[in-house]
This record gives C-alpha cells, sequence and structure tokens, in this order.
C-alpha cells in the first residue's frame, strides 16, 4: 500500500467520521494545534491537524442544509480543543484567593474556551458556505477563520490571545512577515500553508494535480524564510546609550499582597533595584531608567509620601523611574476612593510625576465585570476586588522620558492587540509593556504573552522593553530579537542598553490594510471557483 493511498484511506475515514467519533477527532486535532504556540512552537504540527479540518468539512456536506451545522458544531469541538489546553492557565488566576474564587475555576477553564470555539465554528461554518471540491477549498478556509479569528479579536472588547498566526513568529525568521502584513495576514498564510495538504487525497481526474497546492505552500513558506533571514542579516541590533534597568521582584500573587505589605514590597524593589549586577556593576547608579512591573504596589502611590521619598532616595540625578500603579482618581480630600485606574507613572529624581498613562484596555472579569453594577448586586466581584471595577483611560499616547526617546506606555494584555498599538500620527521611539503575570504561576501563560509582545516590535519596527513581576521580563529589538531576558520564576535585575527604532514599517504604514486587500483577493477567487461549477 503506497503513502498516497494510506493518505488517502485515513483521509476518508475522517471524512466519513460522524457522531462522537466525529467530535472526538475534531476535539484531538484542536488539543495537537495548541501546541504550536509558545512555549512548544511545534508549528509543523500543524500540517497533520489543519488537512483533519479540511477533510471534516467535506464530510460536513452529508448534512443537513448544505452541511453549515454540522460544519459549525465540528469548528466548535476543534475550537474548544485548541483553546482548552492553550488558556488553562487563566485557571491559576481564580486560585490565588481560592476561598473567594475557587469554585469559578470550572468556568474559567472550560466556559471561557466553549465560548471562543464559537468563533472557530463561525470560520468552519463561513467556510462550508463556500466549499468547493478543488484545492480552492483550503483558501475558502483560511478566508473564514482568518475573518473569524479577526472577530474574536474585537468582539465583546476582544481577545486574540493564540491567534492562529502566532504559529509562523518561530523561527524569527518567519516573523518578519509581519512587518509586512501584520498578524491577521500571517494567519491568513498559516491556515492556507497548514492545510493545503488535504488537498493530496484528492483525485487526479480532470486535469487535477493535487500536489500542487502544497509545493505551493511550501514555496510561500519558503521565501518567508529568506525574506526574514535577509531582513534580519541586513538591520542589526543598534543601542542607544539609554541604560536599561527592568527589576523583576518575582512577588507572590496571592491574597496577602495588600497594604499591610507595603513595608515589605517597598523595601524589597528598594533593595533589588540597587543591586549590582555584576563585578563592575554601582547598582542603579549605572542607570539612565529604572523600570518596575505593573501595578507594583498594593497602595496608591502617589498618597503615600513616604514611599515617594524613598523612590527619590533611590534614584540618582538624571535617572528616573518607570513603573505601574493603581492610582486613585482625582476626588476632594476625605472622599471615599471606589475605584481606580491602572496606571504608569514617570517619576523623576526628585519624586516629582514626570507623566501619566491610564490603562485603556481593561480585562473582563479581571478589571472589570460587564453590567458591573447588576454583577455586583447578586455577590460578585473581579479578580482584582476594585468595587466598581477599574476606570478605563481616555486615549492612547506616547510619553515624554527623560534621555530616552518617547515611549508608548502598554499595560499587561494591551500588548496583544495588533491593530490598537502605535497611533500614526505619534509615532514613539519604542514601547514599554509593563505586566504582571504573577496570577498565573509557572505555565505557559506568560511564554505566550512574551510571544504576542514580541510580534508587535516586528509590526512596528520598535523595540519593546517588558518588565514583569514574576517573568519573563526582556528587552526586545524592533526586529524580534531578544537582547536580554529574565526568566520565569526569577528573582532579579536585568541591565540592557535601549535598542533603536528603525523607520516604519509597511504595516506600521499601512496598518491592516494588506491583510484586506489579500482576503479580498482571497474571496474573490473562492467565489469564482464556486460559481465556475
Amino acid at each position: 500500500m503506497t503513502i498516497s493511498s494510506r493518505l488517502r484511506a485515513v483521509g476518508l475515514s475522517i471524512i466519513l467520521a460522524w457522531g462522537w467519533k466525529r467530535a472526538a477527532i475534531a476535539l484531538a486535532a484542536g488539543a495537537l494545534s495548541s501546541l504550536a504556540m509558545a512555549p512548544f512552537n511545534a508549528w509543523p504540527i500543524l500540517f497533520l491537524t489543519f488537512p483533519v479540518a479540511v477533510w471534516q468539512i467535506d464530510g460536513a456536506g452529508a448534512g443537513r442544509w448544505r452541511g453549515v451545522p454540522a460544519a459549525a458544531m465540528t469548528g466548535w469541538w476543534f475550537g474548544l480543543g485548541y483553546f482548552v489546553p492553550g488558556l488553562y492557565w487563566i485557571g491559576y488566576a481564580f486560585l490565588v484567593d481560592a476561598s473567594t474564587f475557587a469554585w469559578l475555576l470550572p468556568f474559567a477553564i472550560l466556559g471561557l474556551p466553549a465560548y471562543l470555539a464559537l468563533f472557530t465554528a463561525l470560520g468552519f461554518a463561513l467556510a462550508r458556505l463556500f466549499w468547493t471540491r478543488d484545492a480552492s477549498r483550503v483558501i475558502a478556509l483560511a478566508a473564514s477563520l482568518t475573518m473569524s479569528e479577526w472577530l474574536r479579536g474585537h468582539a465583546l472588547t476582544g481577545f486574540p490571545w493564540n491567534t492562529l498566526g502566532y504559529a509562523l513568529t518561530e523561527p524569527l525568521a518567519l516573523a518578519q512577515t509581519a512587518s509586512l502584513i501584520g498578524l491577521w495576514g500571517l494567519t491568513f498564510l498559516a491556515v492556507a500553508i497548514f492545510a493545503s495538504p488535504a488537498v493530496l487525497i484528492d483525485g487526479t481526474s480532470r486535469g487535477r494535480k493535487p500536489w500542487m497546492a502544497p509545493a505551493l505552500a511550501l514555496v510561500v513558506l519558503l521565501a518567508m524564510t529568506i525574506f526574514g533571514a535577509v531582513r534580519l542579516a541586513r538591520q542589526p541590533t543598534v543601542m542607544l546609550n539609554t541604560k536599561l534597568r527592568i527589576m523583576q521582584p518575582n512577588l507572590e500573587q496571592d491574597a496577602r499582597f495588600n497594604y499591610s505589605a507595603k513595608a515589605e514590597v517597598m523595601k524589597k524593589y528598594l533593595t533589588l533595584s540597587d543591586r549590582a549586577s555584576g563585578p563592575q556593576s554601582t547598582g542603579v547608579r549605572d542607570v539612565n531608567i529604572l523600570i518596575w512591573p505593573e501595578s507594583a504596589f498594593p497602595f496608591f502611590l502617589t498618597r503615600e509620601a513616604d514611599a515617594m521619598a524613598q523612590i527619590a532616595d533611590l534614584l540618582p540625578k538624571g535617572t528616573v523611574l518607570i513603573t505601574g500603579s493603581v492610582r486613585a482618581p482625582d476626588v476632594p480630600p476625605g472622599t471615599r476612593i471606589r475605584r481606580a485606574y491602572n496606571s504608569i507613572y514617570v517619576i523623576d529624581h526628585d519624586g516629582n510625576v514626570l507623566s501619566v498613562y491610564d490603562k485603556l484596555h481593561l480585562v473582563p472579569f479581571g478589571e472589570f465585570l460587564p453590567f458591573q453594577d447588576w454583577m455586583e448586586k447578586i455577590g460578585l466581584e473581579q479578580l482584582t476586588k476594585v468595587r466598581g471595577g477599574f476606570i478605563p483611560g481616555t486615549h492612547r499616547r506616547s510619553m515624554e522620558v527623560p534621555n530616552a526617546p518617547r515611549m508608548l506606555p502598554l499595560i499587561c494584555y494591551e500588548a496583544v492587540f495588533p491593530g490598537d498599538v502605535v497611533q500614526r500620527n505619534d509615532r514613539p521611539g519604542w514601547i514599554v509593556n509593563l505586566t504582571n503575570d504573577g496570577w498565573f504561576g509557572i505555565s505557559t501563560g506568560p511564554y505566550q504573552h512574551l510571544q504576542q509582545a514580541r510580534l508587535r516590535a516586528v509590526e512596528q519596527g520598535l523595540p519593546l522593553v517588558r518588565a514583569a513581576n514574576t517573568g519573563i521580563s526582556a528587552v526586545i529589538d524592533p526586529l524580534g530579537r531578544v537582547v536580554a531576558r529574565l526568566g520565569l520564576g526569577l528573582e532579579g535585575v536585568l541591565d540592557s542598553n535601549l535598542p533603536a527604532a528603525i523607520p516604519p514599517t509597511p504595516y506600521a504604514r499601512a496598518g491592516d490594510l494588506p491583510a484586506m486587500i489579500i482576503l479580498a483577493a482571497a474571496w474573490l477567487f473562492v467565489i469564482r471557483r464556486r460559481t465556475a461549477k
């Protein structure tokens, strides 16, 4: 039995599978697909799992209403299998204060994936509507899943975590294509490339050449690799004279992280920040900019005069601190503070606040609740326990920082939204991403977060500096090369010069327009192939 005939037999068995077997196959294919994301980056597995998706949509045609409901159900099972192992780490956050939130754990690790799988179901159903019997059905699936993934990244505040396009970001040469077409363009290419082997089971009648689709996919993959390798070789990392120090405290995120821990937290931050990092190091006196992670304090920093005085004593003249902190709104003295901002401060050596940024894109259920007032009336609260939820900022803007180019601040998962980062009329010189992934323990979550933040650097041609409470902190150049890194679950400081930005990339200039053009061309091609039958 030849390889071709064996492959055809496997494909036909998947096409003909129905009932629980069909669901199990989709679930397993989705789960294996999650290995394409960080930290595994085993993207070749998708050459096996995406053809399964194609074959299952082929088989859905035996169902009612042109197979659309069956395809949607298959997509939902595929999505559930993909998101449960990919997002299991969210459950860790519900164990930080287990006495309050542990009962919600099943809803977190199953409910969220079940919701996100609806978008995969939509992608499969839409593909089935435009399905053909030739290789163009691969393009129909790529276009449909790209649209559903884009919708997942925008609907109800959006959650584009582990978008399929991230499979083409490791090795780094592949990621360079994002500088041209962004994440959504990468998503289209990922689905089209990895699903292409499905057509190998097609017959050779009517002049068909089933090997052409996977051959073309390999050519595209090779072209991406060559483009990326050349781009990396032609643009080495250039460093500025700006000296950075990232402090990674590795503070445990638990119910004890409250105002009573103020003295302990400040002592650790101050001591660690001034730690010598080598034989020639003189601590914080060596650096221009000291960076602390998101929500660094269990108190309102600027309302604690002693804490601000300690920061002023720590910083030598000419050195500034960039730090996350919860910020109280401006209210009359004596007013009880019920809500707050999640903010970034720039503070100078005299303890003066030079500028402030308030987080725009808040995390649902972490920083606010949908239908907040109603949810609180029935006794629910978000993980951060801020009554009324955090207050969102009003607009994104770059910030002035002494001894450095203008900085674009991003807090936590604001870095995973590709179309909502740099404003075209306000291009900064670098991006600072402050985060606290301590909620998620030693899991795959922080690795995925770093992978997605790194792609923003490639898309925009801007260096990215990341300070994370428990890691992974890193300095990344504008092509995505990791210049310096401090691993997950470690305490320490990370010293590095700031990489220089490069001129705006095509993606930085045109945004998602190239990806939209690719999608429009794909739909025209698929519709023409379908109507020609």
